[in-house]
């Protein structure tokens, strides 16, 4: 029997700061700019502190929290849990092309080439599981196909585990980089995804338990579409009548985004969804 060792909040919160912190972003961020939004920031955590006339026993747990929540490497976790979708709703309103959805603690980059109909990396107990089929075409506003666009797709096992994040996964297991064809299709091969809990044994966990919230999320493909002078979107891809979308913990599930698989002749799981981006 294989023993599943389940990938703890510490190590999954350490492995996405590390992915995050490599890439060492930087923004053009004016310093009138950052005056005026910390000032406000601050402004409204002294309303609420008012407000509610929070104690100095609620604080220090507070301080503690933020401590812990930094020494178990969850800060990408809670960002990408509570803010993440109102920092993208906000980015997404100036383009017209495919809706966008948060990137989530659980990318990682450089997923090997795959051609335009692949299937993806798995184990063979992943082959096991009933095929999903994902296929479209990635286009620009006006229709016109983008050959050798990029898809890089992530998702779940059917346990609920990502890989470079679950101890007992290999790598790149459910991972890929997709190039489009000459007319922009693309067909990818995986297998049906899993609802999760976001990890639950660490901080962010144990501030959802104390406000009585739920963890879970409902099960969802990532997806990173790219191509040459076009803006790249950034999305997840949900499933009609799935668990935890209306209540998924991350708040990042919107109408444009589901699917509805129907089996083929195969007995394959078969959805059609098409890319558009915009100009740079």
């Amino acid at each position: 029997m294989t023993t599943i060792e389940s990938p703890t909040a510490a190590g999954s919160g350490s492995a996405a700061t590390k992915n995050f912190t490599d890439l060492r972003v930087t923004a053009d961020t004016s310093p009138e700019r950052l005056s005026a939004i910390a000032t406000e920031a601050f402004a409204g955590f002294s309303a609420l502190i008012d407000k509610y006339e929070i104690t100095y026993d609620e604080y220090r747990v507070l301080k503690q929290w933020l401590i812990d929540v930094g020494a178990g490497g969850e800060w990408p976790l809670l960002l990408d849990v509570f803010v993440e979708h109102d920092i993208e709703e906000v980015n997404s309103r100036k383009y017209q092309g495919s809706k966008g959805s948060i990137e989530g603690p659980y990318y990682l980059p450089d997923a090997p080439l795959l051609p335009a109909r692949c299937t993806l990396p798995m184990r063979g107990r992943d082959a096991r599981q009933t095929p999903l089929v994902l296929h479209g075409q990635v286009t620009g506003l006006d229709g016109t196909p983008l050959p050798a666009a990029t898809i890089e797709i992530w998702h779940a096992d059917a346990e609920g585990y990502y890989s470079g994040f679950a101890p007992h996964l290999p790598e790149w297991n459910l991972r890929g980089t997709v190039v489009t064809d000459g007319d922009g299709r693309y067909e990818i091969t995986t297998i049906q995804p899993a609802p999760y809990q976001i990890p639950t044994d660490g901080p962010t966990g144990k501030f959802i338990e104390a406000a009585g919230w739920h963890p879970w999320r409902p099960a969802h493909l990532h997806l990173r579409v790219a191509a040459h002078r076009r803006h790249p979107i950034i999305t997840q891809l949900y499933f009609q009548g799935g668990d935890w979308l209306d209540s998924d913990v991350a708040s990042a599930t919107k109408p444009e985004l589901l699917l509805d698989p129907k089996p083929d002749a195969a007995g394959r799981n078969c959805v059609r969804y098409d890319f558009v981006l915009d100009p740079e």
